[in-house]
């Protein structure tokens, strides 16, 4: 199994950088919000998203990816989980293992996102994605490495319990983060295109109403890739005046707050007066 991970590790990521090309080269030709007056500005800002995702990734690598492999392995070989049990015990065929798989996980996916929306200690490492006000495809590597961890973390037991194969997680993985990258891009889609979409999976005008500046949109829309858990669990949301969304958080505007030190500080920091900080929710 780990061969196939290998490669499929190795296509995610080629994929990953191909997807960002062109939606960076979209960003520019025809962007939805104006964001950026000179190509420096844009530059920067990017580079700083870019570097926080690349440090997490390289911690990931590092420290989990080998545990994520182990724990499936250890849960395939003995039959543990709710995937393995259903194809011991009642056939699962290979693509209903796989459907499942990806179904569960998008699930958990679904609901962990709404924990750090919820939860204040979360929230504070959360909102550093959320504070970026120019919001764009490289958004969708923005986020702190304290989230990183224990999300990573979580995943070594939900992957045993559930009983999923590396290589789903994986394949799982890199399907969403296409999805992703598309969704936090600075372009939106044709309306027809955008409606018939988003009864399938999250679109860029979902997304962006989840990275509003008012609260009642900013908890909302929290899928990642299917639109059906927003749906289901009453969080779906729809804005069609998309050009009057203030992308952001307050109080977060700073300039240092754009900083990698500043994103990497921010949950330390204690919540300005009147700041969404979650301790009342």
């Amino acid at each position: 199994m780990a061969p196939l991970v290998q490669l499929l590790s190795t296509v995610q990521g080629a994929s990953a950088l191909a997807a960002m090309a062109v939606l960076l080269a979209v960003e520019a030709a025809h962007p939805f919000f104006a964001f950026w007056t000179n190509r420096r500005d844009r530059a920067v800002h990017a580079l700083r998203n870019l570097a926080l995702g690349l440090f997490n990734a390289v911690v990931v690598a590092l420290a989990f990816a080998a545990l994520w492999l182990a724990a499936a392995e250890w849960a395939s070989d003995r039959g543990v989980g709710l995937l393995n049990v259903a194809r011991d015990r009642a056939g699962l065929p290979t693509w209903a293992h796989v459907a499942l798989a990806v179904l569960l996980l998008d699930a958990w996916t679904y609901a962990w996102h709404r924990l750090n929306h919820r939860i204040p200690l979360l929230w504070r490492f959360h909102r550093v994605h959320h504070a970026d006000a120019q919001m764009d495809v490289t958004t969708a590597s923005r986020f702190h490495i304290g989230e990183i961890v224990l999300s990573s973390l979580l995943r070594l037991p939900l992957i045993v319990a559930l009983g999923v194969y590396a290589w789903e997680l994986v394949a799982y993985e890199a399907l969403m983060f296409a999805v992703v990258q598309l969704q936090h891009a600075n372009v939106a889609l044709p309306p027809r295109l955008e409606r018939l979409l988003r009864r399938v999976i999250v679109t860029p005008g979902l997304h962006k109403v989840h990275h509003s500046r008012f609260q009642p949109e900013t908890d909302s829309n929290y899928a990642s890739l299917l639109s059906v858990w927003d749906r289901m669990f009453g969080s779906f949301r729809v804005r069609e005046d998309l050009e009057n969304l203030r992308l952001g958080l307050d109080d977060f505007d700073a300039p240092d707050d754009a900083t990698v030190r500043g994103m990497l500080a921010m949950p330390l920091r204690p919540s300005p007066p009147g700041a969404l900080d979650r301790d009342d929710v």
